[in-house]
């Protein structure tokens, strides 16, 4: 027999009391044995063995060999002590009545197992005694297994940066993790179902660099460095709630959307400015658009030739599109076919998501630079046509001339009845129909507040090939629970309950156009993410818009654009789009869109500020002596004037 090494000792027996081996390796939690009055050492008998019928005997619980003795003796000192017991017939061991005395024969001590009934509680003690065995059922749990990792980086197909790299990150993560542990250990006892184990540790640590080097990839660093910040700061009441969450994850598999606690929702963002003085500064964060119709900006309104083109080029294709999807060739039939066709081309296999291009390092000459993959399923590029099926192939309209050839861009009209009007952020969700990528859902909030404006689902023009619902996050069931635009009825169920309010829709993305317009006028800030894709879809030129696009570019500029999770993830340390294949919320996406313009906002008076601007009445002052080269530009050429070096100000 070898000396067994311990490594098992913290893991409970799987046959738990029944286990019939001498020296078992695993753990095993032996019950408290029941007290027993004994006036001699010396008397102890045999005792039957418990038996079951499910299986071998179980073990004998540990019992004190120091006798104790507390019955009253009545022999004097000379004569042998003999054992007082109760009776086994009592019904009440602890009556009130004065217990009886037994003969002076000896008896033999009666068996373990045998259920003594304790002697009555007061009220008070009563009381206490349920609370604490309500509470210790309720913090009775299953047993956790953690599996004994060493605290190294999981293998990925596709890992986001070098071994060495995650290797410092994880080290670095896990200590974090253990102080927060040590906290909640020094604040109650040790037995708190919440204080992990060594092992439990090392596995939280290895769950969550994983899930971040798999879920976002290209802002490895940056996500999983926010957090070793932010662990260190975390209350304990916090600490607890990502405990619980991890727990039931991982050892009880329940999945988060099934936790009974709710989700805290986002701080409240604070830049130290009243919203008037937001306002104010956004004069400083309009983004020009002019050369930048490459890109997708659209800044005028095509002319009546132009849209006839574009028709013609529609009417000779004969319905012949290229798969915004899998890329392939396939014939589309608006207003379906004689035999109710819409597509032709059967399914369509492709990869949801973008393909992910590792940063390239300085090793890449030596080593040759890593492969580009696709995120949703870590397969390189070209090795798979796809991981997803869609029942239909799908286009997506871009050029402009075309998209008026559907329905004609307008610009936002001059309202003088209404006079200024406050910032307004949106966002669109778009789905795919025989016209293309069209507009489904529209949100608009107002800014800074974020406060909703206007809600709506939209019908569009054409027969609907794909809802995208990955991430548009608008599905059939939306349509057909919504009720028309301006009706104030709330739907009841059958129990009398009153069901979530419905969205309102409206019949066209021309009605969702001028309800939109009824909050602008043409100076009104209009802020976005991407603006330009949402503008095309309501087919809107507005003068005066913010894209976070371009207040927070991408390191090699365009087309290449930050995507909005990235952003939000890094400036507001906020996690958003979080719903998986559940789509993205329009009006959660406005609200982050608006709080990175407000953080930028804050960013840009800190260096006015220092340059001697002032906020009055609500108005961006210059420092004295110079003008604001921003309203020149407003008047026009000419409007600056020259300083004694020949400059322009």
């Amino acid at each position: 027999m070898f000396t067994p090494l311990g490594l098992f000792k913290d893991i409970p027996c799987p046959e738990g009391q029944r286990c019939s081996l001498l020296t078992c390796i695993f753990s095993h939690e032996y019950a408290p044995s029941p007290s027993i009055d004994v006036s001699n050492a010396q008397d102890t008998t045999e005792r039957p063995k418990e038996t079951t019928d499910e299986g071998p005997p179980l073990k004998k619980p540990r019992l004190d060999t120091s006798p104790k003795v507390t019955a009253q003796k009545t022999q004097s000192p000379s004569k042998p002590s003999k054992a007082v017991t109760k009776p086994a017939s009592a019904p009440n061991v602890g009556a009130a009545s004065k217990p009886q005395q037994i003969s002076q024969s000896t008896t033999k001590i009666q068996s373990m197992s045998r259920e003594v009934s304790p002697p009555p509680l007061k009220k008070d003690a009563l009381a206490k005694t349920k609370s604490q065995a309500s509470s210790k059922s309720d913090a009775r749990l299953p047993p956790r297994r953690a599996p004994r990792e060493s605290l190294n980086p999981r293998m990925l197909p596709k890992a986001p940066v070098s071994h060495g790299v995650r290797l410092s990150i994880l080290t670095k993560l896990h200590v974090a993790m253990c102080a927060q542990n040590e906290k909640l250990k020094k604040e109650g006892a040790t037995e708190n179902p919440l204080v992990l184990s060594p092992n439990e540790l090392v596995t939280m640590a290895l769950d969550e660099e994983e899930k971040a080097a798999k879920q976002n990839p290209g802002i490895y660093a940056n996500v999983i460095k926010l957090r070793i910040v932010k662990l260190p700061k975390l209350g304990l009441e916090d600490w607890k709630k990502e405990v619980k969450a991890h727990l039931n994850e991982r050892y009880y598999k329940i999945e988060p959307s099934q936790q009974s606690q709710q989700i805290a929702p986002p701080k409240i963002l604070d830049t130290g400015l009243s919203a008037k003085e937001e306002i104010a500064l956004l004069s400083k964060l309009i983004t020009p658009v002019e050369g930048l119709e490459a890109h997708g900006y659209v800044t005028r309104v095509p002319t009546k030739e132009e849209v006839e083109s574009a028709r013609k080029g529609v009417t000779e294709s004969k319905g012949w599109e290229k798969c915004d999807r899998c890329g392939g060739r396939f014939q589309v039939f608006p207003g379906r076919r004689e035999d109710g066709s819409l597509t032709t081309g059967g399914q369509c296999t492709y990869h949801p998501g973008k393909p992910f291009y590792p940063p390239r390092k300085q090793t890449d000459h030596i080593t040759g630079p890593r492969e580009a993959y696709f995120p949703c399923c870590n397969e390189s590029i070209g090795t798979s046509s796809g991981c997803t099926k869609g029942s239909t192939h799908v286009f997506k309209v871009s050029e402009f001339k075309r998209l008026a050839s559907i329905l004609q861009f307008e610009e936002t009209p001059v309202q003088p009845e209404k006079g200024t009007q406050h910032p307004v952020c949106f966002d669109c969700e778009m789905g795919y129909t025989t016209m293309g990528l069209e507009l489904i859902r529209l949100t608009a909030v107002s800014w800074p507040e974020g406060k909703e404006l206007l809600d709506i689902l939209v019908r569009p023009m054409g027969e609907v090939l794909d809802l995208n619902s990955r991430f548009s996050g608008v599905f059939p069931e939306h349509y057909t629970k919504a009720i028309p635009y301006g009706s104030t009825t709330t739907p009841v169920l059958e129990d009398g309950e009153v069901e979530a309010k419905p969205l309102q829709v409206v019949e066209s993305p021309a009605a969702a156009r001028a309800l939109l317009f009824k909050l602008l006028q043409p100076d009104t800030p209009l802020i976005g993410h991407a603006i330009d894709n949402d503008l095309n879809a309501c087919r809107i030129i507005h003068p005066t818009i913010i894209d976070t696009v371009l207040l927070y570019p991408h390191p090699r500029g365009l087309p290449i654009r930050m995507s909005l999770k990235a952003l939000v993830k890094k400036h507001l340390d906020r996690d958003i789009q979080t719903k998986g294949n559940q789509g993205h919320d329009s009006k959660e996406d406005a609200v982050a869109t608006g709080d990175l313009v407000r953080v930028k906002a804050s960013e840009t008076w800190k260096i006015l500020k220092s340059k001697g601007w002032q906020i009055r009445d609500s108005k961006l002052a210059p420092p004295p002596g110079t003008r604001d080269v921003a309203e020149d530009r407003r008047l026009g050429p000419g409007a600056g004037h020259k300083r004694k070096d020949g400059a322009l100000t």
